[in-house]
This record gives structure tokens, sequence and C-alpha cells, in this order.
């Protein structure tokens, strides 16, 4: 019930946003076109490259839409937890945004040309671009385009709240209460994000990179990586508190993203499909994921069949099962929880 009451609003405020301002359907529409058209270009090509907007098909589209909708939706959420709820009272929620807060601080006064600070999400914008250019070239990233559009609405509404309220409190004299709604919305924009299979790049990517090919968690990283960042607040602002209203929003920040993403974050794949090199390719060449092929045959025609298995990240899974079925329309694939307890299939 709550999840579906939480849905509704935010499909009712959606709705109003986009009727109020209409350049935003336009931006969605044309970013969910440019991708739709970059996937037919990567799936087709031998396409007429003189024909700039060919589409895939019209549910694709669709899929685009929605999902720069979330994009959307999850940048504002996240910009407003940023600039009206954490910042004001100095909570340093970890990542990106946790610098750029202690930054945005500590140079108030400091520059005569930006006497309020440097801007949270130009500074943001400064962490990002070399990390999303890391997760490229280490991690294969898939969802760049995605990924760029999503910290860049971060960026371009965070430092418009900032503009906008002054960097004035929604909730004034209670950092308590401030912290505590500046996690949960934070999670509803990150699991929004997530929906979109997007990510905002941000510190989770070095965690990534630190954890590529090793024993070590991914989420184990997060957590000494945002920990470091919280404990900067403390050293810079010489304050207790703020360590423990920043754990705590990053507390209620997880438990949110927990309740809505309730699925282990890695998923085994079985394909099992008669183009299995075409399928290899997109897994390999295309998604840059990893696999293994396994030597199988069926109980009812008792035919040799190759069956490929690998390890996908949840956020991956719906554009690989959809890749798979334009590839093979008759590819059955199976999935199952999992976990990386060491290196990567295939390697």
């Amino acid at each position: 019930m709550v999840q579906n009451d939480i849905s509704l609003l935010l499909s009712n405020t959606l709705h109003y946003f986009l009727q109020s301002y209409p350049y935003v359907s336009e931006f969605i529409y044309l970013c969910a076109v440019l991708t739709n058209n970059e996937q037919y270009k990567k799936s087709n090509n031998n396409a007429n490259m003189e024909q700039p907007f060919n589409l895939v098909s019209n549910a694709t589209l669709k899929k685009n839409v929605a999902d720069y909708t979330l994009i959307v939706i999850g940048a504002f959420l996240q910009a407003l937890s940023y600039s009206l709820f954490l910042a004001p009272y100095k909570i340093v929620p970890g990542g990106v945004y946790g610098i750029s807060i202690v930054l945005h601080h500590v140079t108030q006064g400091l520059f005569s040309f930006m006497p309020e600070g440097l801007p949270m999400g130009a500074t943001a914008l400064c962490f990002n671009v070399p990390l999303l250019l890391l997760a490229m070239k280490k991690l294969g990233l898939a969802s760049g385009p995605k990924t760029i559009v999503t910290f860049v609405l971060i960026s371009i509404f965070t430092d418009s709240f900032s503009y906008l309220f002054a960097n004035q409190p929604l909730v004034e004299n209670d950092s308590f209460i401030a912290c505590f709604y500046g996690g949960a919305i934070l999670g509803l924009g990150v699991t929004c994000v997530f929906r979109a299979q997007s990510t905002s790049a941000g510190t989770d990517v070095l965690a990534r990179v630190i954890a590529l090919n090793s024993n070590l968690k991914v989420s184990n990283m997060i957590i000494v990586i945002d920990s470091t960042v919280v404990m900067l607040g403390l050293l810079v602002f010489q304050d207790w508190a703020v360590p423990l209203y920043s754990w705590f929003a990053i507390f209620v920040f997880g438990k949110v993203v927990e309740m809505f993403q309730t699925e282990n974050p890695n998923r085994a794949v079985f394909i099992v499909s008669q183009k299995t090199q075409e399928v290899k390719e997109l897994i390999v060449g295309k998604m840059g994921m990893r696999g293994t092929f396994l030597h199988g045959r069926g109980m009812y025609e008792g035919k040799e069949k190759e069956i490929i298995f690998t390890i996908a990240e949840r956020k991956d899974l719906p554009r690989l099962k959809d890749e798979v079925k334009e590839i093979d329309p008759n590819a059955f694939i199976s999935t199952m929880h999992a976990s990386k307890d060491s290196p990567r299939p295939g390697m």
C-alpha cells in the first residue's frame, strides 16, 4: 500500500510538472529519440545513416521516454535533498555531493566573485566527469548517455534550488528532521534513477573499480569511501554532530532504496539460444560483460546445445533480456539470485 501511494503521488506530481513546464517534456522526448536512434544504429550496421531518427519500435521509444522521465524525477528529488535539507545543516551524505557540500561551506567568503561559496552542482560536475571516464574505461559503462543526463540534471537542479531559495532550509532549526527527510527524499531519487537503468556516477564508480576482480565487496568499499567523506566533514566543520546526522541520513537513504529495490543486485543468467555467437557479441562486445559457454543436451530431442552463463547487475538485466529477444525471439532466458564471490566468469 505504501509503495502504491508513493507511486501515485509521484505520478500526479510529474503530470502537473510536465504540464507546467512543456520544455521538460520536449527534452525527455528528444533524449529518448536520440537514445533510440543509437540503439538502432548499433543493432543495424547497414542502416541508412542519412536518416537521422530511425526508430527500432514504438515500444522501445516508449521505454526510453519512461526511463528519461524517471531520470528527471530522480535528479529533481536528489537535488531537492542536497540543496534544501542536507547542505544548509552541513550534513555530509558521503559521495561526490558530500565533498561538494564541504567545499561549498569552506569557500564561503573566500572568493569575491563567489561570496556564497563554490556552487555545489558545478563542483560535483567537476568530480563526476572524470569518474564517468574512469567507469567507461574500466567498467565499460553501458548506461553512459543516461548517466551523463542524470548527473548533469542533478547539478543544474541543485544550483537552481540553491539560487532560488538562497540556501535556506525547508525545515528550520531541526537538524534531525532535516537529515531524516533529506535521506528519505535522496533514497526516492536514487531509486527512480536505478529504475531507469542509470546511475549518477559518483564515488560508487570508484568503489566498483577498486573492487573489480578482487574479493572486496562493492558495498563495503562504498561504506569505506562514504565514511571517509563524512569524517572529512568532521575535520572541516569541527562539530561532532556532523558525522551523527550524516550517517543517520545515509542509513535512511539506504533503507529507502532497499525498500524499493528488494532483489539481490546480481543475477545469474542462463541463456539457451540458436544464435549463441550473436548473443556472445552482445554480452561481451556491446555490454562489456563476461560469460561462459556450458555444454548441455536437450531432454526431449536429445540435441547438443550451448548454454550461455553470465552474471549481470540488476540494472543491466532488462536491457540484456530485450536485446537477446531482438536477436533470437525464441531464446530461453532464466535468472536467479547470485553473488560474485570470485572474479567474473570468462576471465
